[in-house]
């Protein structure tokens, strides 16, 4: 508790429900002395240390308004203490537990009904917190200089700040990952061991079990139908008459994402089924390093909420929750933030990139022989353990001036360097593929053959200063065979004068197909 009570998370979104029992300060002691923040608009307790609302731009400011109506930023988990009998109506029944028990919250208001990219960038550079929870980003990526969240987590990494981001969840409209830049940590959704689950029985006496979220009592002789118009979106249903029947909605509304069955619930429909295959919750571009990072439970988690919004988010809808069940990529990444608390409480003076490595190398790996149909666009390097990332053995270590060589590499000019880094003076050297990730990835020519090489360093952190590593190369995927892999040296001896240790991957192929994405292969190192 003493260490983790040091550490102060930030927290850019919507803000939240200071009254919910979530922030509790019970059994707490004062902030770190550290600390020189304090509440707007609300007052700070040993828990909350910080709540401000980010307005950099002239508008009307309500009485109270750092109390968020959209409820977005209200479903995080607080990285610390224990809250019970948490439920939504019965449903998740149980005690939840923050990452971090001890950690502070520092709140930050930066969206208000959408999120400013100068409020963003006043809460990137406000205060003297160790993380940054960051559940906000664009549709689809932008460049660097043109994105608030890099440009902001770049000062933040500057100052010893890793933030944590959500991935983004937009898969189904063709997107990609919407927060790539490699001094931030993006983190995907994953399930979690348990599934809420219903079932609907057809005319025909077959069972359908299907994902579910209620607490509805049980239909009776429900009539199944098709929407009128071939959406589930209100406009689609107009016209028709879904009053007591069920209404069977294709996954897909349009571009804009998923359908949620909100359409129907507004048309008084008794139900709805969505058909469809599941979601991918991210997918990634291809960048030197692989993207997203990891991947954190991130569907169907129970959070707190706020009675100022239905369960919904429909105004039709007038129930009130203190917490809800809800799932997305926005959910996955405070537990990651939490799980760089945890490790920033034990290893103050590590730098962003090393937090960052620490947490990627042990992830649970997630391309065993029954996921075979997904890739690592999706997950990252595994699941997240923040167990094992306390004690990685081994991490890859960066710098500012590391970051800049890698957008120098990419073509980004003096212009758009200053509107990151806020200076002109850039040293540019060497390849993107240099940048020293624990992943790499790279995007080759088609219908060619390859070879890429990579070159890194690492820093032994493990509790043995003399410590021999060996590697060795793990091949994934049916076209395996197809990848020669060669690390150089395969061996690394470290000692009390020698903490870190420099090699280089080769990686050849055979000719890969436009488009084609997919040839893996994992890397590890253990004590000898």
């Amino acid at each position: 508790m003493p260490l983790e009570g040091e550490v102060i998370v930030g927290m850019l979104d919507s803000g939240v429900w200071p009254d919910s029992p979530s922030f509790s300060d019970e059994g707490f002691g004062p902030p770190p002395t550290r600390w020189k923040g304090s509440c707007q608009n609300f007052t700070c307790n040993n828990t909350r240390v910080r709540h401000r609302v980010e307005q950099q731009r002239r508008r009307p400011v309500a009485v109270g308004q750092g109390r968020p109506r959209q409820p977005h930023g209200v479903d995080r988990r607080r990285p610390g203490g224990r809250q019970r009998e948490l439920s939504l109506a019965g449903l998740a029944a149980g005690t939840a537990r923050g990452a971090v028990p001890g950690a502070r919250l520092a709140i930050y208001k930066v969206c208000h009904g959408g999120c400013g990219d100068a409020d963003v960038l006043a809460a990137f550079d406000d205060d003297g917190v160790d993380v940054i929870s960051f559940s906000v980003g664009n549709l689809v990526p932008t460049p660097y200089f043109e994105d608030a969240g890099a440009i902001g987590s770049f000062h933040a990494m500057r100052r010893g700040v890793v933030t944590s981001a959500a991935a983004g969840n937009s898969a189904l409209a063709g997107g990609h990952v919407s927060n790539v830049a490699p001094w931030m940590l993006s983190v995907a959704a994953s399930s979690i061991d348990r599934r809420f689950v219903d079932k609907i029985i057809l005319g025909n006496g077959k069972t359908i079990v299907g994902a579910s979220i209620n607490t509805f009592p049980a239909l009776q002789n429900a009539p199944l139908v098709f929407p009128i118009n071939g959406t589930c979106e209100p406009d689609g249903l107009a016209g028709g008459s879904y009053q007591g029947k069920i209404v069977l909605c294709p996954a897909d509304n349009d571009d804009d994402g998923p359908n949620d069955g909100t359409g129907p619930f507004m048309a008084g429909a008794a139900g709805a089924v969505i058909v469809g295959r599941d979601p991918n919750l991210s997918q990634a571009v291809i960048l030197p390093a692989l993207v997203p990072d990891l991947a954190a439970p991130g569907v169907e988690i129970i959070a707190s909420w706020t009675p100022l919004s239905s369960p919904t988010g429909e105004p039709v809808d007038k129930r009130r929750v203190l917490y809800n069940i809800v799932s997305g990529t926005s959910m996955a990444c405070p537990h990651a933030s939490g799980a760089a608390a945890y490790v920033k409480s034990h290893h103050r003076d590590w730098s962003p990139a090393m937090i960052i490595s620490a947490l990627v190398t042990t992830a649970t790996p997630m391309n065993t022989p029954a996921n075979s149909g997904s890739n690592e666009l999706n997950y990252g390097a595994g699941q997240l353990n923040s167990s094992k990332a306390r004690d990685p053995g081994l991490v890859y270590d960066a710098s500012e001036r590391d970051y800049v060589a890698m957008l120098c590499a990419q073509g980004y000019n003096a212009t758009q360097l200053a509107l990151i880094t806020g200076s002109r003076a850039a040293a540019c050297a060497g390849a993107a593929s240099d940048l020293n990730y624990p992943t790499m990835a790279a995007n080759v020519a088609p219908w060619r053959n390859f070879t890429v090489r990579f070159r890194r360093t690492v820093t032994n952190v493990g509790a043995s200063p003399a410590a021999v590593y060996v590697a060795r190369v793990v091949l994934h995927g049916a076209r395996r065979r197809e990848l020669a892999v060669v690390v150089s040296p395969d061996r690394l001896e470290f000692g009390e004068q020698r903490r870190t240790a420099s090699f280089s991957v080769s990686v050849s192929g055979e000719a890969m197909e436009a488009e084609e994405v997919g040839r893996w292969c994992g890397l590890t190192a253990s004590t000898k």
